[in-house]
């Protein structure tokens, strides 16, 4: 096999799976279930592949399934955010990539037994992250995958970190449920994603996915994607490990479990063919449910700053130690419904 290969894939009794150089990114991904029907639950954008994507930031490029993003999210000035939020918040400096180095460039392959995929990627110099380590392992008795993260710092450091799972949803409206595991509290976004699509209220608290506040002052069950209209929006649940996304329509559940010390949130990403500009173009339907050690994906300095959310008692940057490496692993498995 070349070293250059730009997808590597593995298959076993319960599946089949392809992982892309660029980003690492983790998907088509087949599962068997036990009533033997195949079941394809991650996302791919539909422009993935068309002419002019090459000069799209390297996120975007092939943007697909689940992968790491370390650090994770993007500065944005503070612009219409709720004012507590605004004065932690700045521009983007010149060099800041979306999600991190690792979801913007090619990572390596490495020796493998046939077994798993294994990759790494080194971080520039001049970045307090050195290395990540990513294998991913199918479970040769479910439909089921594990998968492992290993970060390696040059100096004792705390960043924001996370894992980025992309989801396809049917396309009927409501015709999958996401049920997430018991959450001590949920958040609207401190801001606007898209101007032209907005949906939730701004920097609002619920209890329930299916009863969050909207910016018109009606209530929006959360819970059942599609949603009924365009928008492109955020929320994020606070201490929970695990999250499951039932698609009704095709008749599975897919489960995402993670180690919750380490990432103490899930950011969902609503995209709900609300971003009109190209690659976008009205077309992208997606649901991003993904472990997070983070507020809402901004960036870097307002996840290190003292911010709300890090003030009511949720981590929003993790420490990570150069003496030794930092290992976290987590599973997608599925089900039939």
């Amino acid at each position: 096999m070349s070293a250059s290969e730009p997808y590597r894939g593995l298959g076993w009794a319960h599946g089949a799976l392809t992982v892309q150089r660029l980003g690492a990114m983790l998907a088509p991904l087949t599962f068997v279930l036990a009533n033997g029907r195949q079941i394809n639950p991650m996302h791919v954008a539909p422009w993935a592949g068309e002419p002019g994507t090459d000069d799209l930031p390297g996120i975007l490029q092939r943007l697909r399934g689940e992968w790491p993003c370390v650090p994770f999210g993007y500065s944005v000035p503070g612009d219409g955010f709720a004012p507590e939020w605004a004065r932690l918040m700045h521009a983007a400096a010149p060099d800041e990539e979306i999600h991190g180095h690792s979801s913007n460039t090619f990572w390596n392959w490495e020796d493998g037994d046939g077994r798993s995929l294994k990759m790494s990627i080194d971080y520039p110099i001049d970045s307090p992250v050195a290395r990540l380590e990513r294998t991913i392992t199918p479970d040769p008795a479910n439909p089921a995958v594990d998968i492992e993260l290993k970060v390696r710092v040059r100096a004792d450091c705390r960043l924001p970190f996370g894992l980025h799972a992309t989801f396809r949803i049917p396309a009927i409206p409501g015709g999958a449920h996401i049920e997430p595991a018991e959450f001590s509290e949920g958040r609207t976004y401190p801001g606007t994603v898209e101007p032209s699509a907005p949906l939730f209220a701004v920097d609002k608290g619920f209890t329930s996915l299916a009863a969050v506040p909207a910016r018109d002052g009606t209530i929006v069950d959360a819970s059942r994607v599609p949603l009924a209209v365009d928008t492109e929006e955020l929320l994020q649940l606070n201490n929970l490990g695990s999250v499951a996304l039932a698609n009704e329509v095709e008749g599975y559940r897919v489960r995402l479990i993670w180690q919750r010390e380490h990432f103490p949130s899930l950011l969902l990403w609503m995209s709900n063919r609300g971003r009109k500009m190209a690659p976008w173009s009205g077309r992208h339907l997606a649901l991003g449910l993904e472990p997070v050690c983070s507020p809402f994906g901004l960036g870097p300095a307002t996840a290190l700053a003292d911010n709300p959310m890090s003030q009511s008692g949720t981590p929003t940057a993790h420490f990570f130690s150069a003496s030794e490496d930092f290992v976290t692993r987590y599973r997608l498995e599925a089900e039939a419904l």
